[in-house]
């Protein structure tokens, strides 16, 4: 009527690798780890102390777990002490929530990225991937971090400026109290300090110990004394703190409180669905056949300036960067072309108006240089109404990252009674255009790319690449908000989340393969 069921039945040690099919995704994990030289692991130990647990089985664990939305450290150990998986995988150790926290987010740091390339490696080895096109985009990540302790740039220039003007008003009433008085301190030093466009803290502790040097000479001087009081305890602290902002902002525009590297940032799923910017970090990846090939966590919200320094990690880890890079408008720039034209590298990224120069309305706008002509051999522009604009000076920019920029101006000699003036510009005079030739030239090899055969199979593949990962991250895997703080534990983060995408996606193209297989065998 029943199986037979006794505990008793359970007072050997059962063999765990009986209850574990052998096409399961924990194996593909294990022969992938257990394939890592031991030698990679050897910066995260220097010696010393008891004897440690195993990075490989470590690593396994961890890895494992981030397959199976858990990345708390607790749920992780918790899983180890009941989850045959884990328990098998782990040889029946039980390392606690403190040692797996401690591994992955300090231990494993110089170490990582060496394992994710060499992974990345074997994988290559068998074919699943090619190194030979590689599709960038970036998403947004909230960081762990309090959404409404924040400070701003812009803000803290305002109250720093205005902080340093009563400081120049502090020093100038004390200079006119001393001129009033026989024999006193004329206040010259205060005087040209407090004239000076830049006052630091360092100058200001100076100036304080220099007004209390003179109380100490007449303490009965009630208004050095207030003035003192003033700048020791209110306005040498608040200045201290800005600096101590801007030291922590850099060339960013705001962070928060709780991450300090975190900045903020608009994402487009909000908690509240009104587009508020919360502390994130952005994350670009670069996939090929939908497995991650490179990786690597920005605190810059868009995506232009990521590019270089995401290709620059890449061409770290391969050695070289791959043959083609393929991205979305969000790449386009004159920087970012110049610098995979030197790498040799085939850009099919699109610019900003790649789509709109498709469109009518653009090509019949009469505004845009597109539809102009230009002379090479006398340097000139012909707008649509024949008008000749002729070089007139060359001006330079600079980038935030120091890439300069070569604009040429070019200005009409007459527009004055041109029917088409209404259209072609606002200006009240004559019509000036300014042009970077080189981009001008980079653009169009863009554009040819794009529209080629092999231009256009790449652009319309960049789809189905990266923006499939961010959503099994996200979506299939929960992961929408990092667990650690700060930038350097948060790209730990994204490498352990990289190595679980490539072994389980590995593990779902063995098995579409072996199904295939027993398909064509039936």
């Amino acid at each position: 009527m029943y199986i037979q069921y006794t505990m008793n039945q359970l007072t050997l040690p059962m063999d765990l690798e009986e209850d574990i099919p052998q096409n399961h995704l924990i194996r593909v994990v294990n022969a992938a780890v257990d394939r890592l030289d031991d030698a990679i692991f050897d910066a995260a130990y220097p010696g010393g102390g008891r004897d440690s647990y195993h990075p490989k089985m470590l690593t396994k664990v961890i890895i494992y777990a981030y397959t199976q939305r858990m990345y708390s450290s607790r749920q992780i150990a918790k899983a180890v002490r009941e989850n045959v998986m884990f328990m098998w995988v782990a040889g029946r150790q039980r390392p606690d929530f403190r040692t797996i926290n401690r591994f992955r987010s300090e231990r494993m740091k110089a170490v990582l990225e060496t394992v994710f390339t060499a992974v990345l490696q074997f994988l290559a080895d068998e074919k699943y991937v090619q190194l030979d096109h590689y599709f960038v985009d970036g998403t947004k990540i909230e960081a762990n971090a309090n959404r409404y302790t924040f400070v701003w740039g812009k803000a803290v220039v305002k109250h720093k400026a205005k902080l340093q003007e009563n400081v120049q008003t502090l020093f100038a009433a004390i200079e006119e109290a001393e001129k009033q008085e026989e024999g006193a301190h004329s206040g010259r030093d205060l005087c040209e300090l407090g004239e000076s466009s830049g006052i630091t803290s360092e100058k200001l502790e100076i100036a304080v110990k220099q007004l209390e040097e003179r109380l100490q000479e007449n303490p009965k001087d009630k208004p050095l004394k207030k003035a003192v009081r003033v700048l020791r305890k209110d306005l040498l602290p608040r200045l201290q703190k800005y600096e101590s902002h801007e030291d922590i902002l850099g060339n960013r525009n705001s962070y928060s409180k709780t991450d300090k590297d975190a900045t903020f940032m608009r994402m487009k799923e909000d908690h509240m669905r009104n587009g508020q910017l919360k502390p994130g970090y952005n994350v670009q990846i670069g996939t090929e056949n939908q497995f991650i090939l490179g990786y690597s966590v920005h605190q810059r919200p868009t995506d232009t300036r990521c590019l270089i320094p995401h290709l620059e990690k890449v061409k770290s880890q391969l050695g070289k960067l791959p043959r083609t890079i393929i991205a979305d408008a969000g790449y386009g720039g004159e920087e970012n072309y110049d610098y995979l034209e030197q790498n040799e590298a085939d850009a099919i990224v699109k610019y900003s108006t790649y789509h709109r120069e498709k469109s009518k309305a653009w090509q019949k706008d009469i505004s845009k240089i597109d539809n102009w002509t230009y002379n090479t051999e006398q340097d000139t522009w012909t707008c649509a109404a024949g008008q000749t604009l002729i070089f007139r000076r060359v001006s330079k920019e600079k980038t935030e990252s120091g890439y300069e920029i070569e604009h040429r101006h070019y200005r009409s000699s007459s527009c004055e009674g041109c029917p088409l003036k209404p259209q072609c510009t606002k200006a009240q005079g004559e019509r000036e255009i300014k042009v970077s030739m080189k981009y001008l030239r980079l653009k169009n090899q863009a554009r040819e790319k794009l529209r080629s055969e092999e231009g256009y199979a790449l652009a319309v593949r960049r789809m189905i690449e990266p923006e499939p990962v961010f959503g099994d991250m996200k979506n299939n895997r929960g992961f929408r908000r990092f667990l650690l703080r700060g930038l350097p534990k948060v790209s730990l983060e994204v490498g352990w989340l990289s190595l679980a995408h490539n072994l389980l996606k590995k593990a779902a193209v063995d098995a579409k393969n072996k199904g295939a297989k027993h398909i064509q065998a039936a």
